[in-house]
């Protein structure tokens, strides 16, 4: 999973956000573009500083976090 390496977390950017490289450009954001329709390359040309692995890794990154499981801690 290479691509998660692009994936950074920080709480002094973006709330703590998934982001790209750390960069003020969310996971959340990139995939939304997405799925209303933007192609990578229309998202490339809006946002030039990213690479079309970056999209990449947010793909990989929220499908392996869909598929994730949480389970509640009980006390004892």
């Amino acid at each position: 999973m290479r691509h998660l390496a692009r994936i950074t977390f920080d709480s002094d950017v973006m709330g703590g956000k998934p982001c790209i490289r750390g960069m003020r450009v969310t996971v959340g954001t990139l995939v939304g573009l997405l799925a209303v329709g933007h192609s990578v390359e229309e998202i490339l040309n809006a946002y030039p500083y990213l690479e079309k692995e970056d999209i990449m890794a947010a793909l990989s990154y929220a499908a392996w976090r869909s598929e994730e499981v949480e389970v509640a801690l009980v006390s004892a």
